[in-house]
Parts: C-alpha cells; structure tokens; sequence
C-alpha cells in the first residue's frame, strides 16, 4: 500500500518546532560538531590515563589499547530490585561477546540508579522520583566523560530511567547510541480483577492480605510491568524515534528471540560509528521529526501522561522547543488505534501479540501520521519499523516480517478505522492555568465536570476525607502543592482506587492538581500537572472550598467561577525530610515549570 503524504496538521506543527527551536537547536548542533571534532583517540592518551582506562578489560586489553576496532560505552540501569531491570545483570558480559564477533570491544562505562515508581507511590520515596531522572542524566554524562567511548549502549526501561538516559546521552551527541530493552514479565491476573480488588480494598471491603495477594498475581517475574504506564510507553517512542532494534520493545526476557535483538543492537552500534561508512550520532537521530514522531506515538497508542514532561524536556537536550500547545495539537489529528489497560482490557502482551509497534508504526505510515524520513539506527529507515521481528527455524537469525492486519480489533485497530478520532492528550487552560487531561481513558460523558472543590494540600489528606464519607457526592478535588518547586512533583497515583469508587457511585467527580498522574491514572477525569504550580502564587493556592470549577476536555477549559484576583495564595506546607528528601533541595529550587520539562538540570544550564 502507498502512504499517504503527511499530515497537514504534523507538517505545520513539525515546521513550527522547528521554527521556535532554530538558534537552540543550531547552537545544540555546533557544540556536537565541535565535540566530534576534538573526539578523543584513544591511542593519543597519555600510558597513564590509557592504562587505568583499560586495567580491567582483561582479555580486550589489547583490542582497545591498540583501537583495533570501536570501543562501546554500556550505561547500565541495573539493579535486581527493580523488575524491569532485573534482566540486565547479565547483558554486559553477553554484550562483550557479541561486540568481539564484529571486531569490537565493550566496557561498562558506568551506571545510573533505577528507582520503581511502583515502590515508592504513596510513599515519601516517591518525592525524589522525577528528580531522579536529572540524576540519571548526570550519571550518564559522568559515564561518558571519559572518552574511552566510539558508541553508547543504553540499557534502561522505566519511568525517569529512559528519559533521563537519553537526556544524558543527548550530550555527547556526536557518538552514535541504542537503546537496549529487557522486555515485559508474562501475563498476570487480569487487570479488571486487580482494579476490582483494589477498589474493594479502599472501601474495606478486602483485607490486606487479599490485596497483598492480588498485586502479587499482577507483579510477579522479571520483566516490565505490563500495563501501558510511562515505562511501556517509553518503549513505545524508543521504537518511535528509531532508536531500537526494530521491533524490540515488547519482547519477553528469556525469549531467545530477545537475546538476538540484544546481540544485533551491539553489532549495529558497532556499525554506525564515525570511523565507518554509516555513521549515525544520536544528534542527528534526535531531530524534531523524530521528537514529533515520539508525540504522535504516544498520542495514537493512549500513552503515559508522564510524556506531557519528558518530552519536553528530552527535546530540550537536544536543543528542541517542544510544548503543551504542540501536543493538544497533534492529539487533534492523531486518532487512537490502540487501547491497552488501562484504557483497555488487555495488557502489552496482548497488544505485542495483536501486532503490536510494528502494526502501529504501519497504519500510521500508511496515513500520513508520522515523519517516514526519519535518520534511525538501522539501516533501511523508519519503514523497517512498521515490521515485526523473529528468528529462523535454526533460532540464530534474525528475520521481519509484515505484521499483517490487527489481530485483535478490541486492542488494535487501523488508522483509517480507529477508536476515537484523536489521540485523547488535551491541553485544558483557563483561570487556573493550563494542564494536561488525558480523555483516551475517560468515557465521553465524563469529559466535562463542574462542581464545588474540596481543597487539599496531600493526597493523604484526600485519602482521610474519603475515609470519613465527606467526599460522598459530586466533587473536584484539588490536590495543590504537589508540583516540582513544592515536592518534586509525586505520582498521586494512590488517589486513584478512591476516586474510583466515589465515581462507581454516581457521583460527578474530577481531579485537579499540580502533581503528576502516570500513564496508570486510570478512569477518573483529571487535570493534571498544572502550571503555574501552587507554589509561588500559582492559582490553584488561592482556591478555596466549595469553589466552582469547569472542566471540559472537549472546549480545553479548565476555569472557576471564583474571583481570584484578591485574595491572597495560602501558605505551602514546610518541605517533609527525611528519605534523603533535603537532599534534592537544590532540584526543587531550580526547577522550572512542568510544561518546559520540570528540570532543574536544563533550566539551571541554559538549556
């Protein structure tokens, strides 16, 4: 089948980035070509700094001392805490060997910490989470600064953990860079029993142990967790922006079709190099097609609401202005093809099986939604991402394939046929700012909620006031003081289970709040991440109870009846320590806002 020409509405909005980001963008470019031009070789270091370099390489020792061939950088994410990245503890030394079968070397060049969302949400823990992703980029930058490096293997998954890889990585630009994934844990319970379980459990109505018991049918082996949240959908762009394997997201560990991925991710790297003839550096992977193309992903597959700030901020490192207004945009012509819980029934292997990235990138080729032209790291272009991946009866080749028509119409469907018309990632603005509503997981009638407020300054305060029955009718809860200059923006992901039930009840029911939701948030409407935060005389501090607000996705409202413009904003509550939280302070302090990323790390660079 022939594509379609792009979109008029992704041109103009591609063309616009490009134009808001023409001096960021051409200066981000300049430093890569100066740093590719002054790229150390390694046989001109100094025998001291040379011999410490390679102490330890053991048996590649003289490969890299005599740079026979490139050496690769692995930036490792691992920790076995972490389901996800559990796999990853015995990816180096696979990689060293697959490195050596094309003439290559590879060292660990360092690692970055991992932490689980799903630990830490509710918890004090979960206040150093997206602040996690600057120190993740730092990390990487440390990793990298030796200049040992002719290629960069990147081997994380999760939330803040590919984003900040990647905003790290964006750095040393002049260096080609892949992506390496694990790929989910198998199917657990269904996600209907889940939900239905811990709904019950926030009324009461199951034990700890019952609950307990049912999180561990869900979460239960190494690999990914399987709902579509922001690690999945990181997954997602990756494969969207080109920076995978082909096909490689949703894999399961263990799989040997996953080890093959994983040993072609380390001969490529090996292949796109400055010193070959196929030289592909991440700055010029990282354009601002790919950035529109990982936006229309996330869109057209009812991504993580997360992404609303990593791309913004993964643009930024790449000297690429990216926000709010180009994303509401794209949503409104990029339909939703794919409804994977908790927008939908089944969980990521039901949606690899059904065809998965490479029926998503096909169909959206096919219609003219996504940047076909762009510079990925395989070879053959954005085209090889429309096929999927296996491996030849021997299992030692790698083979594509087209996937062929959806093999489930309950989890996708073609563009030209999709669930909804747009990609349901609104931008809601009004007297009370402007914020993120996600209506690809909320029915149509539940698009617009105007009731009074109940305000509150922490989600467990919401918890209590549901626990004591005062939130038993129609309500907007405000959640304020919860963005990034106030706690480091948390999840609030624990609210979810009781606004559920207060919804299930019959109630009008809504959540507005300056923290964060995740890709997980679930059925409830709710206006999320709103800028400018509380802190600092944002207008959700000068809310008071039994307000009026509107929200309405379908107008991009977000606005009360209330006269702001006197009253004075409330106080913020004192910054919580303990968990290392006075640590972080110096992030909370220079972070700017959540549409521009939420990074103290660029904003404090110029970025």
């Amino acid at each position: 089948m022939t594509n379609k020409p792009l979109n008029d509405t992704i041109h103009r909005v591609t063309q616009r980035v490009i134009a808001n980001s023409r001096d960021s963008r051409a200066a981000y470019l300049d430093l890569m070509d100066r740093e590719s031009e002054r790229q150390v070789d390694r046989t001109s270091l100094s025998c001291s700094n040379l011999a410490h370099a390679f102490a330890g390489a053991e048996e590649d020792q003289t490969a890299i001392m005599a740079a026979k061939g490139p050496n690769l950088g692995i930036v490792t994410a691992y920790n076995d805490m972490l389901s996800a990245h559990q796999p990853y503890h015995r990816y180096p030394e696979r990689m060293k060997i697959w490195a050596r079968e094309v003439g290559a070397t590879a060292q660990v060049a360092g690692g970055t910490p991992a932490m689980c969302d799903g630990v830490t949400q509710g918890e004090a823990g979960m206040e150093l989470s997206l602040f996690s992703r600057d120190t993740i980029a730092l990390s990487t930058t440390v990793a990298l600064s030796h200049a040992m490096y002719d290629g960069v293997a990147l081997l994380g998954i999760c939330d803040k953990i590919v984003p900040g890889l990647l905003m790290g990585a964006l750095r040393f630009g002049h260096l080609p860079a892949i992506f390496v994934p694990s790929g989910p844990m198998g199917t657990g319970i269904s996600n209907k029993e889940k939900q239905r379980v811990r709904q019950l459990y926030a009324e009461g109505k199951a034990t700890r142990e019952e609950l307990l018991a049912s999180e561990m049918g869900s979460y239960h082996s190494p690999g990914t967790c399987t709902f579509y949240g922001t690690a999945n959908s990181n997954q997602m762009m990756m494969e969207m922006m080109g920076l995978h394997v082909p096909g490689a997201a949703f894999v399961q560990p263990g799989a040997k079709l996953r080890q093959q991925l994983s040993r072609a991710a380390t001969h490529r790297l090996a292949a796109i190099g400055q010193a070959g003839d196929d030289f592909r550096p991440l700055s010029r992977v990282v354009d601002e097609r790919a950035i529109v193309n990982a936006a229309v992903g996330l869109l057209a597959t009812g991504g993580s609401t997360n992404h609303a700030i990593h791309i913004p901020a993964m643009a930024r490192a790449a000297g690429i202005r990216f926000d709010w207004t180009d994303l509401s945009e794209l949503s409104s012509a990029v339909p939703l093809v794919a409804r994977v819980y908790p927008n939908g029934a089944g969980d990521v292997n039901h949606f690899h099986e059904a065809g998965g990235m490479g029926f998503v990138v096909g169909t959206l080729l096919e219609e003219g939604l996504a940047h076909a032209d762009i510079l990925t790291v395989w070879d053959g272009g954005f085209e090889s991402y429309s096929r999927e991946p296996g491996v030849d009866s021997d299992g030692d080749t790698l083979v594509w394939r087209d996937p062929g028509p959806s093999g489930d119409n309950d989890m996708l469907r073609p563009a030209s046929a999709p669930f909804q018309a747009d990609g349901g990632m609104r931008l809601v603005e009004g007297t009370l700012g402007r914020a993120c509503f996600k209506s690809s997981a909320v029915e149509r009638e539940r698009w617009t909620i105007e009731a009074p407020c109940r305000v509150f300054d922490t989600q467990r305060a919401v918890n209590e006031a549901f626990t004591r029955g005062e939130l038993d009718r129609d309500v907007i809860v405000v959640v304020r003081f919860q963005g990034p200059r106030a706690n480091g923006m948390p999840e609030l992901h624990k609210l979810t289970p009781a606004l559920g039930v207060l919804q299930d009840r019959g109630y009008r029911v809504a959540l507005v709040t300056d923290g964060r939701m995740s890709g997980a948030s679930g059925k409830v409407p709710a206006a999320i991440h709103c800028t400018p935060e509380a802190l600092g005389g944002g207008p959700l501090a000068k809310l008071r109870d039994e307000d009026v607000i509107r929200i309405c996705a379908a107008t991009g409202e977000l606005s009360t009846t209330a006269d702001l413009s006197s009253r004075e904003p409330a106080e913020a509550p004192p910054p919580e320590t303990g968990m290392g939280r006075e640590l972080f302070a110096m992030f909370r302090a220079g972070a700017d806002g959540a549409e521009q990323g939420a990074s103290a790390m660029l904003a404090m660079a110029g970025l």
